[in-house]
């Protein structure tokens, strides 16, 4: 997925960005028709933007609950715990002999607990304390005070951090880009030290070859990329339309895309070298321990800081490291998302006259009032259902094909390359005319219908399955930006006059901005973007910039 999926489309964004000078609405000028893409890619960006934030407010508060003495979750006692709870788990993960096989159909997840019915302190303290998990969807219960003040700071942070544009944002993020490394190499130096780390590490490399005929392995894998490289989000497009008009956006899509996975790649052997150590404290096998999702931050690491040594300045480190990695991912979305809304708002309206840091308050409070229904007792439900449609493979998988099929096969996959040449002075090799054209929508479409084929209904933590009008909103979170494409397409073409052919013709023409004329031959001048009379200076001196 990185070299047929990841650095095709984030490279195609990125020059697309840079070479239009337009945030992920306007960019798509480039082929006005299928301007529903931008519209598609600002509806994903507004609930990732919405959703995500989560993570960073669990963090946070994890974040507040480390600075003890005595970790929390470590112990029971709470007023949180039951009289199920308990810390000592190898007592009740007993070895199972082989003359005795009917233990294998008992359900062993949650650290070997479930059989007894006994609970880890840890999940209590996710689930009873910082969740306050209620039966389902439909029990919203109570609004949690302490999550809301988290919420309201963490958005306060976002705010500060991007109002002023990228200019801010860029500065914030030499500490928020580079500490986290920091903090990745001495969490693993002390993970591989650690009794049992070895075991961890070969789980980790080693792979299991029959989950690739499992739908769900690959949409994760999608997933991860597209999400971590923030693909079908115009996010990317925003970014790109800062860089200077000449900047290897090419040379920078490599690097950027093989830090980002070695990144990933690197913190796998922090993780599972202490998700081993654990193993290894508990006397279980580390199928056991290991979490994904939600559940590896704040149940199976939370549970293997308490293990160690100095356990409060390890939990200290992990969840800052957590926080400060959340806030960089942040920061994209909202200000790709800002940067779409800045250039859709008509410039001589009064909407259009704000300035842009009351158009980020605007956005980051309407975000932040959505925020209130997921820290309520049935939030979790809430959140798994965003976070499983509304900003997914399936999302993002539609959007990548469709970005692809209208740059290679509307514009012009030569084209294209011809003006990512002018930009840098070279054309890329051929590998990416390829992807764009063949690879990359054949994999895109192949894992999303892979993925419908094999649908299954969602279902939280392997036991609660979601009610009919659930899935029925998750769906109307999904299509709300998928067909987002075809209706723009539809209205576009009833809304134009002359035959057919006459309209897509005139709706797939590309409307230039004023950068463009140093190189556009003079019959392409027609096509510019809208603007108020300038002189001839003016004009010169944009071309000049």
């Amino acid at each position: 997925m990185v070299f047929f999926g990841g650095i095709p489309v984030f490279f195609l964004e990125i020059a697309l960005g840079q070479f239009m000078k337009q945030g992920g609405v306007a960019t798509w000028n480039i082929a006005p028709l299928f301007k529903g893409l931008g519209l598609a890619s600002m509806v994903i960006v507004f609930f990732c933007n919405t959703y995500y934030i989560m993570v960073l407010v669990w963090g946070l508060y994890f974040l507040a609950h480390s600075f003890t003495s005595s970790l929390p979750w470590a112990t029971c006692g709470h007023e949180w715990n039951t009289i199920n709870c308990t810390t000592n788990f190898s007592r009740v993960c007993f070895n199972q002999s082989p003359s005795h096989p009917n233990n294998s159909s008992l359900n062993i997840s949650a650290g070997c607990l479930e059989p007894t019915g006994l609970r880890s302190s840890v999940m209590e303290f996710w689930e009873r304390k910082v969740l306050r998990l209620s039966g389902g969807l439909d029990e919203v219960g109570d609004i949690s005070g302490h999550m809301v003040l988290c919420l309201l700071a963490t958005w306060i942070i976002v705010y500060f951090c991007i109002w002023k544009g990228v200019k801010s944002a860029g500065k914030v993020v030499y500490f928020t880009a580079v500490f986290p490394y920091l903090v990745l190499v001495v969490l693993f130096v002390h993970g591989v030290s650690l009794p049992g780390a070895i075991n961890g590490i070969i789980y980790y490399l080693k792979p299991n070859w029959s989950k690739l005929s499992e739908a769900q392995v690959w949409i994760d894998a999608a997933t991860q990329i597209f999400f971590s490289y923030a693909i079908g989000l115009g996010a990317l497009t925003a970014l790109g339309s800062y860089n200077r008009f000449n900047n290897n956006c090419y040379q920078d899509a490599f690097i950027l895309a093989l830090i980002n996975s070695g990144t990933s790649f690197f913190a796998g052997f922090v993780v599972f070298s202490v998700l081993g150590f654990m193993a290894a404290e508990q006397d279980v096998d580390i199928s056991n321990v290991a979490e994904s999702g939600p559940g590896l931050a704040f149940i199976a690491y939370p549970k293997a800081v308490s293990l160690m040594p100095l356990a409060p300045l390890w939990a200290v480190l992990f969840f800052l490291m957590l926080l400060v990695l959340g806030l960089d991912s942040q920061f994209v979305g909202v200000e790709g998302f800002i940067t779409g809304i800045m250039d859709m708002l008509p410039p001589k309206s009064f909407i259009g006259s704000l300035r842009r840091e009351v158009v980020v308050a605007i956005c980051c409070f309407t975000c932040f009032t959505i925020d209130l229904s997921m820290v309520t007792e049935g939030g979790m439900y809430v959140f798994q259902l965003f976070d499983y449609y509304s900003a997914s493979g399936i999302t993002l998988l539609w959007q990548a094909f469709w970005e692809c099929v209208v740059v290679a096969w509307v514009y012009g996959a030569d084209r294209f390359m011809d003006d990512v040449a002018c930009m840098i002075g070279y054309r890329p090799l051929p590998y990416m005319k390829w992807c764009w054209s063949y690879i990359t929508p054949v994999v895109c479409m192949g894992v999303f219908l892979f993925h419908v084929v094999n649908y299954k209904r969602l279902v939280y933590n392997a036991v609660y399955v979601y009610p009919w009008w659930g899935e029925a909103l998750g769906w109307f979170l999904a299509l709300s930006s998928m067909l987002c494409i075809p209706l723009t397409v539809l209205y576009k073409l009833l809304h134009c006059k002359g035959s057919l052919m006459e309209r897509w013709q005139h709706l797939t023409t590309p409307i230039w901005g004023r950068h463009h004329l140093e190189f556009l031959p003079p019959e392409n001048e027609a096509r510019l973007l809208a603007k108020a009379e300038e002189n001839k200076s003016t004009l010169l001196y944009e071309s000049v910039i």
